[in-house]
């Protein structure tokens, strides 16, 4: 499967999932996301450009884990697109247990409060850092993104396919303050 996606930052949270709602779109999903991102010692895989992670949702009504692998980033025009490869894991205990004794190590920790919508063919993710701007991701087929972007009623130049620590370090130089993408790191 090919993700397509684009992020943003959302300065009106509340405003901003109120206008998207209006637009028509389902809330999906709200809790928290974590994502563990595992390499070996000698960082092949992210030499590679090539991500392998546990991600965990932990909403009030249910917890699911997956594991996926996704492939170089490659750029169409201005969407940022990686190859990913993803299953459900039933007994997350148990997979951690095989990735360390195949040699991988938690290289990134990423913490978050979501709220995932639907709308049409995109999904829209509202991430919340401990400390760190807002984010907005739109994931899809670049037709059902822009108008998921549209419904947002945000500028599409505020739109980019930078990876979070591109995000990061926008937070920091503007703030002066060191974010936080994950609980361990306050």
């Amino acid at each position: 499967m090919l993700e397509v996606e684009l992020k943003a930052v959302v300065n009106d949270p509340a405003a901003t999932r109120t206008q998207v709602e209006k637009a028509g779109a389902k809330l999906t999903y709200v809790g928290r996301l974590l994502d563990r991102r595992y390499d070996i010692e000698s960082r092949e895989l992210a030499d590679r450009d090539e991500v392998l992670r546990v991600r965990r949702y932990e909403g009030s009504e249910s917890t699911r884990t997956y594991l996926d692998w996704k492939g170089r980033t490659e750029m169409q025009g201005a969407y940022k697109v990686r190859e990913e490869v993803s299953t459900q894991v039933d007994d997350l205990v148990a997979m951690e247990h095989i990735l360390d004794r195949v040699g991988f190590i938690v290289t990134m920790e990423i913490d978050r409060d979501i709220a995932q919508y639907e709308l049409g063919a995109a999904t829209i993710r509202f991430e919340t850092y401990p400390r760190m701007d807002v984010l907005v991701e739109v994931e899809g087929e670049p037709d059902a993104i822009e108008k998921a972007i549209e419904a947002l009623g945000m500028l599409r130049g505020e739109f980019t396919s930078e990876r979070l620590p591109s995000f990061v370090s926008r937070f920091e130089k503007r703030t002066g303050v060191k974010a936080a993408v994950s609980d361990k790191e306050l």
